[in-house]
């Protein structure tokens, strides 16, 4: 099979697992609480890093690791995955799977905004206007496209789902290009982020034993939303001849996870949600055609 091939196949995987996330939180949230939920998918997704390292022959560059590093991945691994999905996770325990997904879906924007004060930039027009645009799109969703009311949606919620754009973002921004390999890098961050999520248990919900029906939906958040997946998108972008080729694939990600809410979760998918996200996925498209035509 050509290389191409595979990655589109490795990209469908990826589209199709993270479409699935939402309903999968949603699931698992429903037999645990959000704390519970963070700890037991970041033990799950270390310990598939850590086997898929074993595979790799790659764990022994664990060593090579210089110290610069780990402290960065120290302060990584405390905003992805601890400080992010405890906001997300609560805020997808309060929301509508479909709000708090399609909110969480403008980070990017969150990082053209961030990268202003932090790696003093300047926004363009065509970016100020994707902003806005994007924006515009999250004030349709939240408010279910009432503009003036938030209605029964609740408000801390959508705080929350905002907030988490800008973590992210904010994990990205600090994600320096330092050589190191991208899966070494993520288990390193997935090991600082059990640690913080261990320590600080006592602060949120005390840990426990889980059973039956609720362990399955952690374990597959823990291998699929978090960890083999990234694995999978990582090795289509090597396999590909170009990354153009692939990447628009996963904009249909979120689009994906509506139609898995409704079918799974049972949700019904107002309006408005599809037209807040269909904005912000189309600025998102724009912003990056723009930035590849401007580019040298």
């Amino acid at each position: 099979m050509r290389n191409q091939t595979k990655a589109y196949l490795l990209t469908i995987c990826t589209v199709t697992f993270w479409g699935t996330a939402a309903s999968a939180f949603k699931i698992a949230l429903k037999y645990v609480p959000p704390y519970t939920l963070l700890f037991y998918s970041c033990l799950f997704s270390t310990i598939a890093l850590l086997c898929i390292l074993t595979l790799q022959n790659k764990l022994g560059e664990l060593a090579t690791v210089p110290a610069r590093v780990w402290q960065r991945m120290a302060l990584l691994g405390f905003l992805n995955p601890f400080l992010y999905y405890v906001v997300l996770f609560k805020a997808y325990a309060i929301l509508p799977g479909q709000i708090a997904m399609s909110l969480n879906y403008g980070w990017p924007f969150a990082l053209t905004l961030l990268s202003v004060p932090i790696l003093r930039q300047t926004l363009s027009r065509q970016q100020f206007i994707a902003v806005l645009i994007s924006f515009l799109g999250a004030i349709i969703i939240a408010t279910k496209g009432q503009f003036t009311s938030f209605g029964d949606v609740d408000r801390f919620g959508v705080l929350l789902a905002a907030c988490s754009t800008f973590i992210w973002a904010s994990f990205w921004l600090f994600n320096a290009k330092d050589g190191l390999d991208p899966v070494l890098k993520l288990f390193i961050g997935f090991c600082f982020g059990l640690l913080y999520t261990t320590l600080c248990s006592p602060l949120f919900e005390p840990l426990h034993l889980v059973t039956g029906k609720a362990l399955l939906p952690l374990i597959y958040i823990g291998l699929f939303e978090m960890g083999i997946t990234f694995v999978l998108w990582l090795t289509a972008l090597q396999l590909t001849t170009s990354a153009a080729k692939i990447g628009n694939m996963i904009y249909i990600s979120p689009f994906l996870s509506l139609v898995f809410l409704h079918f799974i979760i049972g949700e019904q998918i107002h309006p408005a949600t599809f037209i807040g996200l269909s904005m912000i996925v189309a600025s998102i498209i724009f912003q990056e055609l723009r930035r590849k035509k401007t580019s040298p």
